[in-house]
């Protein structure tokens, strides 16, 4: 009786050494007398200790974020810029045997090459075409990263900072622009208005009475008006025919 009692303790004991538990979002990398010889799945695997050591790799998408780093534009301006990396492990074994610490190592090579893509952007760029540096910087380490069995899914850059004086040039900069934009608008506005003001003068002058009936128009807006002051508006047809008559009796005075 106490041998069967003391074999099943030392089958569970041996059980409890010799099992080890691989979670659903992992797997275990095998390595038998130090070689690698297989990985094991989800569940409950037999590892036999001393001859066998498994070591768990997390394969969850995992984000790194990348401390701010200073980098000097191509136009040789300095930033601050900070991203965060998305990436996940696709083939376990070469994250433990290629590289010796893969979140350190990924960490890493996210921060040289954030500095070595922004050197090759300018500022303006930069801030306007943020996506297409983050696909820039993504495709650099993806690549960097294959051999390690690592795949990047995204990088997001998260803030570009400036120092204040280039703040502040940025802000006249972009003042300076609205103010451009501004006389620019205001010109084609001009040249609209005197447009305008051609072709409704061509069409008074072609019809025969329509500049008299403007400006019987005219005064009747005014009429309109509390104002005391009444502006009295002579149209050019009546001044030039009040020229033509007195020329004519000038010519009469000289006739006689």
């Amino acid at each position: 009786m106490f041998t069967l009692l003391g074999l099943v303790v030392a089958i569970v004991i041996l059980l409890v050494i010799f099992i080890r538990q691989v979670d659903q979002y992992e797997r275990g990398v095998v390595l038998t007398l130090g070689k690698y010889t297989g990985m094991k799945e989800p569940g409950w695997r037999i590892i036999i200790p001393i001859f066998q050591s498994m070591k768990k790799v997390d394969i969850r998408v995992k984000a790194v974020d990348v401390p701010s780093q200073e980098a000097i534009t191509k136009d040789n301006i300095s930033v601050q810029i900070n991203a965060v990396i998305y990436y996940k492990i696709s083939d376990s074994a070469k994250a433990i045997l290629e590289v010796e610490n893969f979140y350190y190592a990924t960490s890493q090579l996210a921060q040289t090459t954030m500095r070595n893509v922004v050197g090759t952007t300018e500022l303006d760029s930069l801030l306007a075409r943020r996506d297409e540096v983050s696909s820039q910087i993504k495709e650099v380490i993806d690549a960097a990263t294959d051999p390690w069995g690592i795949k990047v899914l995204n990088v997001e850059l998260k803030d570009i900072g400036l120092n204040d004086e280039m703040k502040r040039v940025m802000g006249k900069q972009a003042e300076a622009e609205r103010e451009k934009r501004a006389v620019i608008i205001r010109a084609e506005g001009e040249v609209a208005a005197a447009e305008n003001m051609a072709s409704a003068a061509k069409t008074l002058a072609a019809a025969p009475g329509a500049l008299h009936l403007r400006t019987l128009q005219s005064i009747n807006d005014l009429s309109s008006d509390q104002s005391n002051t009444t502006i009295w508006m002579i149209p050019l047809e009546v001044l030039r025919a009040v020229e033509r008559i007195g020329d004519k009796l000038n010519r009469i005075d000289e006739a006689k």
